[in-house]
């Protein structure tokens, strides 16, 4: 054991936390605006302007929009739908977190244990990035903040990539700064985070920081593998 890492909770999460953070910095840097944009194949989700985007639900407060397709859980959140299920919540309200009908979910819940195909969209770097962003902004604001505002409106998206990841990175250094204050009760109080989308208004904090570590760190791994195939894009198949 390294002399001074801190092994309470707390410090282990927030340990995790940096050294993703670390590795995902030096990953990003050299991003351009080709790249960040670029679409790895027809279709993907990305962010566009008001109005052009083909997605039915894409958000965002300005110019500006992230793709967001219809209503549906996507193959790849069947766990988590039937974590919540084992863990007590009401098909119902696990519908409205995920904006479906329940006959949906009880669609979902079949699948439990079987194999179903992976209908997640093909994204590119902005979009990951977007996305993570307006998922972190949103919750800071209903953990840390005023817990009144609507999150898909936090996020002004850019089609820059230093100015996505300038405020990407503020933004990131505003919730490390806020989880260090967090108290061995918070960790255990249920609600502590009122984020309105998602099971985060009841489960205890420290499981919502848990998950939140998991969606920071498979993001940067996808944002990293999308930088990967971006180099070797013109390399000529064997």
């Amino acid at each position: 054991m390294t002399e001074g890492t801190r092994t309470d909770r707390l410090g282990l999460l927030l340990g995790q936390f940096d050294q993703a953070g670390e590795m995902a910095r030096v990953r990003l840097k050299g991003l351009g605006d080709d790249e960040y944009l670029w679409e790895p194949v027809p279709g993907s989700w990305s962010i566009r302007r008001r109005g052009e985007a083909p997605t039915p639900r894409a958000y965002g407060p300005g110019e500006w929009v992230l793709d967001r397709g219809a209503p549906d859980i996507p193959a790849a959140e069947y766990a988590e739908v039937a974590r919540q299920a084992a863990g007590g919540m009401t098909v119902s309200k696990i519908a409205e977190d995920w904006s479906v009908s329940v006959e949906r979910v009880e669609q979902v819940l079949a699948h439990r244990g079987e194999p179903v195909p992976d209908e997640t969209p093909v994204t590119t770097i902005a979009w990951r990035l977007g996305h993570l962003h307006s998922c972190l902004a949103g919750q800071w604001e209903w953990t840390f903040g005023e817990r009144r505002r609507e999150p898909r409106l936090l996020v002004d998206f850019s089609p820059s990539a230093s100015v996505a990841l300038h405020r990407f990175w503020d933004l990131i250094d505003r919730w490390r700064e806020s989880l260090a204050t967090v108290t061995e009760e918070q960790l255990d109080t249920v609600g502590f985070s009122r984020y309105p989308y998602g099971s985060d208004s009841d489960d205890p904090f420290v499981a919502v920081l848990a998950g939140a570590n998991l969606e920071f760190t498979h993001h940067m791994a996808e944002v990293s593998l999308l930088r990967d195939l971006w180099r070797g894009r013109f390399t000529a198949s064997e």
